[in-house]
């Protein structure tokens, strides 16, 4: 792996785990509020950060920090398949 996408990859964890801190301890983001929140830009570039972001979130997962979602339930990440919530660890 790059530098640069190692750089990347702590940029959106760090995205992920400061825009939890900002909500309530039960609060869930969306993994486009992260790529949002990282991405310099006006257009839909954002959008290109949806992967990296989700296999950010999954290694969050398997630090502890975090679970992902659906219709808020915590799910195995591998096997979760269209939208999917990010909330801390309860």
């Amino acid at each position: 792996m790059r530098d640069s996408e190692q750089q990347m990859d702590r940029c959106l964890e760090r995205a992920i785990l400061d825009l939890l801190e900002r909500r309530g301890p039960a609060s869930t983001i969306c993994p486009s509020d992260a790529a949002r929140a990282v991405y310099e830009g006006d257009d839909d570039g954002w959008r290109a950060l949806m992967e990296p972001v989700r296999r950010a979130a999954r290694r969050l997962v398997v630090a502890g920090e975090v679970e992902i979602t659906q219709a808020g339930r915590a799910v195995d990440p591998a096997q979760a398949r269209g939208p999917v919530r990010i909330r801390r660890v309860r």
